[in-house]
């Protein structure tokens, strides 16, 4: 059996349909459920799914080994303000189920994120200690908070899970996330912009050094996140932080055109003010370094933007969302 916590969420249910196309049992824990968020689990036929609250407590009686856990459960809002909430959430809850799979030997994978580098200043590779990082927003911090100390775990020679990985997923699009909202990548605001309006409004630029649509982010197609996932835990890579991005950035407006293109539309795009509650914690420039990946052997080139769009783009429409 494998476990997959914020199973019925982007990455996480583009995780459990991969891994349900390989015959594998499954295990699925998220929040008790939305419509919207149900929606992510059609076309899935073998799965048991658990309450988040409920699995943590059945560790060691209900739930008793695993094949690997995948831990994408979290808060992911960047905007959320309520520390406490996203302590218990985004880190404790992760603690535990180290703890878990360190004593059950079995392998961890989790969730971290881009928005541990902050504003850039420090680069973007997975080689820099994460107490030397300082994120613009709580999220952020939150998922740092996590991967200093499970570092400082390894470092102290206290127990760890037999293999592990955290993977800081950066600017993630594809299927299986209008749930999210407002949260969801620039693809599907994009999409849906389009749609409704015939239109997109992409944000002006704050930094002078980018000009409006010219802020660049490391988009990556949430299909090469899943094969990052499943690389490390399945491959030859040494347990550890890494980066899972392209290593490419694009400007936001090549992403906002590459949307129209493949709708077969001329680009219709505009510019509006940054919502006020963004100003001072949006990230202008990410780049994953993704030398730590390739030199543990990870291979696959990354999809192509307009290549991942495209696919996104025609899930979109066949799914109609």
């Amino acid at each position: 059996m494998i476990v997959v916590t914020g199973a019925a969420g982007f990455i996480g249910s583009n995780l459990a349909h991969r891994l349900a196309a390989e015959g594998r049992d499954l295990l699925l824990v998220d929040h008790p459920l939305t419509a919207a968020k149900y929606a992510n689990f059609a076309g899935l036929s073998r799965f048991q799914f658990m309450d988040h609250e409920r699995f943590l407590a059945a560790l060691g009686t209900d739930v008793r080994e695993a094949e690997a856990v995948f831990h994408l459960g979290a808060c992911s809002s960047t905007t959320e303000t309520n520390w406490d909430y996203l302590a218990r959430n985004n880190v404790g809850y992760t603690r535990t189920l180290w703890e878990w799979c360190a004593t059950t030997g079995c392998p961890f994978l989790y969730a971290s994120s881009a928005a541990t580098y902050g504003d850039g200043s420090r680069g973007f590779d997975d080689r820099t200690p994460p107490a030397e990082l300082t994120p613009l927003n709580l999220y952020g911090k939150s998922k740092n908070d996590f991967d200093i100390w499970a570092l400082a775990e390894v470092s102290a020679g206290r127990p760890q899970p037999h293999r592990w990985a955290g993977l800081k997923f950066f600017n993630v699009y594809g299927p299986r996330e209008p749930h999210k909202g407002r949260m969801a990548s620039v693809v599907y605001q994009t999409w849906k912009q389009v749609k409704a309006t015939g239109g997109m409004a992409l944000f002006r630029s704050t930094d002078p050094a980018y000009g409006d649509g010219g802020q660049l982010r490391d988009f990556v197609c949430v299909t090469d996140n899943v094969e990052h996932l499943l690389w490390l835990w399945r491959g030859p890579a040494p347990s550890g932080v890494y980066n899972s991005g392209t290593g490419t950035p694009r400007t936001f407006f090549d992403l906002a055109k590459a949307v129209f293109v493949a709708l077969g539309r001329e680009p219709n795009i505009r510019f509006t003010d940054m919502p006020a509650d963004l100003a001072g914690k949006y990230q202008n420039f990410t780049k994953a370094d993704t030398t730590k990946l390739r030199a543990a052997g990870y291979d696959r080139p990354p999809t192509a933007l307009e290549d991942g769009i495209r696919d996104t783009v025609a899930w979109l429409e066949a799914n109609a969302v």
